[in-house]
């Protein structure tokens, strides 16, 4: 440390290499979660690098770095601690309600939608018809029959089928 402190920029970058599992060390000692060890490692590299001319020579530099990662260790606990009382962990609530504005999510909607419309398309014509009239329309029955000219029965036999066939080819359900 004390020659990149004279401006070898080598030296300074074998010292930062060097003090990687040192920091993770001391990270892991202050009780770290494994998942944020790298970002104590990342604090502290910056901390190291605003402070390196407060470094003394004539003292260890192992324990001037693990007393900056303990330090940025701390900082890191408490964070989490804050958080942690204000964040909810659920994956299935992120997978359940994912964000209005999320464009993948925006993605997903549109690829099922061209999936059920192509999938609508490909049924024979009276199962389809019987979709778009009661399903997509919400027709009721009666209304669906006057404005095909089919009978209620055949129309109600015709969706039924339409939904097996949609979900045997989206879900595999016979």
């Amino acid at each position: 440390m004390a020659a990149a402190q004279g401006g070898d920029r080598r030296a300074y970058e074998r010292v930062l290499a060097a003090s990687v599992p040192l920091i993770r060390m001391a990270a892991r000692r202050q009780g770290v979660l494994p998942d944020a060890v790298d970002d104590v490692v990342q604090e502290t590299l910056l901390t190291v690098h605003r402070v390196r001319h407060t470094y003394d020579p004539s003292r260890s530099y192992d324990a001037w770095i693990s007393a900056l990662a303990g330090r940025r260790a701390i900082d890191a606990l408490r964070s989490q601690g804050r958080r942690g009382q204000r964040e909810v962990h659920d994956e299935h609530a992120y997978d359940m309600h994912p964000d209005k504005d999320d464009a993948t999510a925006a993605t997903e909607r549109e690829q099922e939608a061209r999936r059920l419309r192509e999938a609508i398309a490909s049924l024979p014509p009276g199962q389809r018809e019987a979709v778009e009239q009661l399903g997509l329309q919400e027709r009721s029955l009666a209304e669906a029959s006057e404005h095909t000219g089919r009978q209620a029965g055949a129309l109600k036999v015709n969706l039924h089928r339409a939904m097996k066939a949609l979900r045997s080819r989206f879900h595999g359900e016979p």
